[in-house]
């Protein structure tokens, strides 16, 4: 299979590794300085793009991307606020394809199956109350996770007294704190921390006054994220449409 890339930093660089391992061929690499190469035959050629950049590049990431009928597989988050309805337009009927996840990782897809089978459960004893905890490294610009977001709807479908998530606490390294854990009891709070280089830790937590379940994923490197993306474009690579991890991993 023929991949391009679109950001080539860590995650960019770990996704060509486990590509080229996989037997595919790296036929671009688009990064800040060279934009001009979306328009290149070598772009054009890709069987799917795998994209890792940020929430304010990710949508005209996907538009240069469409415009040569190139399929993305994408793990940017932060975008689908604006952009969601514009997305799902162009990809009705699969007219282009975009497979977008918050989280790639095998073990997140795992511990999201987990998460609804438990919230279901927890539907039938309210004495419980439910919050989440996401830790990333201090660079992540987003707070909460794309994948705590997730996460936190996955539980509002299945949990009857949460019908909305509100971000709480953003604790950072340098011991400053923004936000407040103050919210509603409708409310599911999701608290934050920036440490370190922590690649992601989310936690789940229903606490009453007996005691306390927890559920936790903490990945060990991005690793896992890199592997999932590239079993995602090889998935993607036969398929049309908008499409997720539930598409590719049948729990």
């Amino acid at each position: 299979m023929k991949i391009a890339l679109i950001g080539y930093g860590k995650m960019g660089h770990m996704i060509e590794q486990i590509a080229l391992e996989r037997g595919h061929e790296i036929v671009c690499k688009i990064d800040v300085n060279n934009q001009d190469d979306f328009d290149s035959p070598a772009f054009a050629s890709a069987d799917v793009a795998i994209e890792f950049t940020n929430p304010t590049a990710a949508y005209g990431n996907y538009l240069r991307a469409f415009a040569h009928n190139v399929k993305v597989v994408s793990g940017s988050t932060g975008w689908m606020k604006d952009h969601k309805a514009d997305v799902e337009a162009l990809c009705k009927d699969g007219k282009q394809t975009l497979f977008w996840a918050s989280n790639f990782s095998i073990g997140v897809a795992i511990f999201s199956a987990v998460n609804k089978y438990l919230a279901k459960i927890m539907n039938q004893f309210p004495q419980y109350d439910v919050k989440m905890t996401e830790t990333h490294h201090i660079h992540k610009l987003d707070a909460p996770s794309g994948t705590a977001i997730t996460l936190a709807e996955d539980i509002i479908d299945n949990l009857d007294r949460k019908t909305s998530w509100k971000a709480g606490t953003t604790v950072w390294d340098d011991g400053h704190v923004d936000g407040t854990e103050d919210h509603k009891a409708d409310e599911l709070l999701v608290d934050s921390i920036r440490h370190d280089e922590v690649p992601g830790i989310h936690s789940i937590a229903y606490d009453s006054e007996a005691d306390c379940i927890t559920i936790t994923h903490d990945a060990h490197s991005r690793k896992g994220f890199a592997l999932g993306a590239v079993l995602a474009a090889e998935f993607t690579k036969d398929h049309k449409g908008l499409l997720t991890t539930s598409d590719l991993f049948k729990f």
